[in-house]
């Protein structure tokens, strides 16, 4: 039974990660700073799902769950990179550095020692990274700043394992989708749910269903194929012109 271990897994993507591989007969560990909502997947999935309850900022929590994993989970075929947030949506002269060194922490800073500590393993059992990148890695847009900034690095780091990683069998994959309706907006503007609410009105989102079936499609091609990167909107979203400020407009 292959085993897939999940960064941010008690929401969102995550949590319908942990579900989908499942069900199709994989072993998952989930990460997670609400222990209560990793409890309750537990419930609901079973044996097949092992809780992990820790903050991926914290380099000794990390550590210590990672090393005391069972024998049978510690086997690990896949890494799910989806743990990140964005905080903010104030322009960059406007923003708070607090905030920015959170979306650093978290984003890059966690993501890059989790990799790492894992190669080994997915190097002895060539196995695969997913990593979730985001569009807003690939097209600047306006109160994007540090969270936009951290996702073109961990497109470009996908871009740079890949290559690290060629002889080796295992397969790196960044996966970049666009407007998704989660808990991204509320979190982003510190609990807001009618700006969440306003935003996804009308253009019918990315579902974290949707990435799942992705995820679980990407990890289940046959073992000589390699998925680089994947770069997902809904279908009502396409792309904006550029931006021009006119002087003595305002």
């Amino acid at each position: 039974m292959p085993t897939a271990l999940i960064t941010g897994a008690t929401a969102g993507f995550g949590a319908a990660a942990a579900r989908a591989f499942v069900s199709a007969g994989w072993q998952v560990i989930g990460t997670g700073r609400r222990a209560e909502r990793l409890d309750a997947l537990k419930a609901e999935l079973g044996d097949a799902f092992l809780p992990l309850a820790f903050d991926v900022r914290d380099e000794a929590a990390r550590n210590a769950a990672l090393d005391g994993l069972p024998a049978a989970f510690a086997g690990i075929d896949l890494l799910i990179n989806n743990a990140g947030l964005a905080l903010g949506t104030e322009p960059a002269q406007q923003a708070s550095l607090a905030n920015w060194q959170t979306m650093i922490d978290t984003n890059i800073s966690a993501l890059v020692a989790i990799t790492h500590k894992l190669l080994p393993v997915l190097i002895e059992r060539k196995g695969a990274i997913i990593n979730l990148g985001s569009i807003a890695g690939n097209y600047a847009y306006p109160g994007g700043n540090v969270y936009a900034a951290s996702k073109a690095f961990v497109n470009h780091l996908s871009h740079v394992l890949r290559a690290d990683l060629n002889g080796t069998g295992v397969r790196v994959t960044c996966i970049e989708p666009g407007m998704a309706e989660t808990e991204f907006t509320v979190v982003r503007t510190g609990g807001n749910q009618q700006a969440s609410d306003n935003l996804y009105a009308g253009v019918n989102p990315i579902t974290s269903e949707d990435l799942a079936d992705t995820m679980l499609w990407i990890a289940t091609l046959p073992p000589h194929l390699n998925i680089n990167r994947i770069e997902i909107m809904p279908v009502h979203q396409s792309f904006a012109g550029f931006a021009i400020h006119r002087e003595g407009q305002g």
